[in-house]
């Protein structure tokens, strides 16, 4: 198990910040655009913590992966200023974009498949636009997350990405984010082209 439960307070410093996008309230919570939020919580759950704490304009938890101090994030700002909250925590902490992993949703996947990347263009993601703007980079690295495409070119895209995962969809997801979380301990460990190999799709 690469995890481990290991809760820590009085401690500024932290080796990585993982972030997961999504849109807060209720309304938003199994929707497509909040696979980021879904997986951070299952990496939560799994190191048995809560995001619970509200700072840096998002809710955030302290855990420890592999021995690395890592601070969790979920970003209340909305997608599309996600990046007003990962700029002021990596501001703070003295973080650099390559030590901020940033998980997201991807239309271009199917449900179940992810893709790990060590840095790229926003690929007309609003969330990760906003990050790259608010960092003046692009270097950070991220796990997308399938969640199909629209079901015709005409479709409105806001209007996909709001929508609920149908319950197939979202056991799909489950995989992916199973498997975003195993990745992420390699990533943590500097194994990131390990976890490449073992898990992109």
């Amino acid at each position: 198990m690469f995890f481990k439960k290991d809760k820590f307070a009085g401690e500024s410093a932290y080796d990585y910040m993982i972030v997961g996008l999504g849109n807060p309230g209720k309304k938003y919570e199994v929707t497509k655009h909040n696979a980021g939020f879904l997986c951070i919580d299952l990496l939560a759950q799994n190191l048995g913590v809560k995001i619970d704490r509200l700072k840096f304009k998002a809710l955030v938890t302290d855990a420890r992966i592999n021995g690395k101090r890592c601070l969790l994030m979920k970003p209340q700002t909305f997608m599309n200023l996600s990046g007003e909250s990962v700029r002021d925590a990596a501001t703070f902490f003295k973080l650099p974009p390559e030590r901020i992993i940033v998980i997201f949703d991807d239309i271009n996947l199917e449900p179940g498949r992810l893709r790990i990347r060590r840095k790229g263009s926003d690929g007309g993601h609003n969330g990760i636009k906003s990050i790259i703007y608010q960092l003046a980079s692009d270097a950070f690295p991220r796990i997308k997350l399938g969640v199909g495409a629209k079901p015709n070119p005409e479709f409105d895209l806001a209007s996909w990405v709001l929508m609920p995962f149908t319950k197939e969809q979202l056991s799909e997801l489950r995989k992916a984010a199973d498997n975003a979380c195993e990745a992420i301990a390699l990533m943590v460990d500097g194994k990131t082209d390990e976890a490449m190999s073992r898990y992109n799709s």
